[in-house]
């Protein structure tokens, strides 16, 4: 199976960082994000990853790319340990890119990788949202497609607060953590949700969802919502939600970055006694 990795978007919510530096490379600790979603699919088993770019995301090639005069400035020190670190992001995967032309959407961005993927399913990650778990959670979305051979989507409950900002299933059945998803809502306004399960970054979709991407018109905010091409391609084939497990991390909004990087700092032995002696201190001023 191949990754899509979508990372072309512009990022607003995080300007002005974001007008140079792609959002996907916001650091968490010492890795960007993407580090941690190319790490997930590679775990998954898969080896052929296509990330969608867009204009002023180089520093993504550059990152997974190979770093010669950095490699023989570590073999010169004889730091053999970042060596082997920075070596090793090199070869990763077998790792392609797409340009997205233009910001017209997280369905049009799919919709980019068609040619590649060809009409064999494929796993698609978005950057916004970095998962831990035991088992990687497209994993569990492989696996559970690989029981029913249909479209799967990552959900999870959320707070009814928020969920006016993601995709929200109407499902009309529930098998332990799977549910037979009969309608998905993109964005709904506040108290109009029709669960309180949102998808989230992570799908195993059909190569059908291209033909459903092509007949799509653009919607919320002049884009192609793959929301949109979902609930067409659910006229002709199901369509499942897995509640997944593990820990979400949301990375979409600046608040959500800053807890995510201090929760994974705090998780490293060289840096927790130090941050939380650091808040101790600050709390007491």
């Amino acid at each position: 199976m191949k990754a899509v990795i979508p990372a072309a978007g512009l990022g607003t919510r995080f300007l002005p960082l974001t007008k140079t530096s792609p959002k996907e490379m916001l650091p968490l600790v010492d890795k960007p994000a993407i580090h941690y979603v190319v790490e997930e699919a590679i775990q998954a088993g898969i080896e052929d990853i296509l990330i969608i770019t867009g204009r002023g995301k180089r520093s993504i090639e550059d990152y997974f790319d190979k770093s010669f005069e950095l490699e023989y400035f570590l073999k010169k020190k004889n730091d053999h340990q970042k060596l082997q670190e920075i070596q090793e992001i090199s070869e990763m995967a077998d790792i392609h890119y797409i340009r997205q032309k233009e910001p017209r959407g997280l369905g049009h961005a799919i919709l980019c990788a068609k040619k590649h993927v060809d009409t064999e399913p494929f796993a698609v990650l978005l950057g916004d949202d970095v998962i831990v778990s035991k088992v990687p959670c497209i994993q569990q979305l492989i696996n559970q497609f690989q029981k029913y051979k249909a479209t799967i989507l990552a959900v999870e409950h959320l707070p009814k607060n928020v969920l006016h900002r993601y995709g929200v299933i109407r499902y009309s059945s529930q098998v332990d953590q799977l549910y037979d998803v009969q309608d998905l809502i993109e964005k709904p306004p506040l108290g109009k949700a029709p669960s309180d399960l949102a998808t989230i970054g992570r799908y195993i979709l059909s190569p059908q969802i291209f033909d459903c991407l092509i007949k799509t018109s653009p919607g919320l905010n002049d884009e192609i919502q793959l929301t949109d091409a979902l609930n067409l391609l659910r006229q002709d084939e199901h369509i499942y939600a897995y509640e997944f497990q593990g820990k979400r991390y949301d990375l979409g909004n600046k608040m959500g970055w800053l807890k995510t990087l201090l929760d994974f700092a705090l998780q490293r032995d060289e840096f927790r006694d130090e941050i939380l002696s650091f808040i101790k201190d600050y709390k007491n001023l």
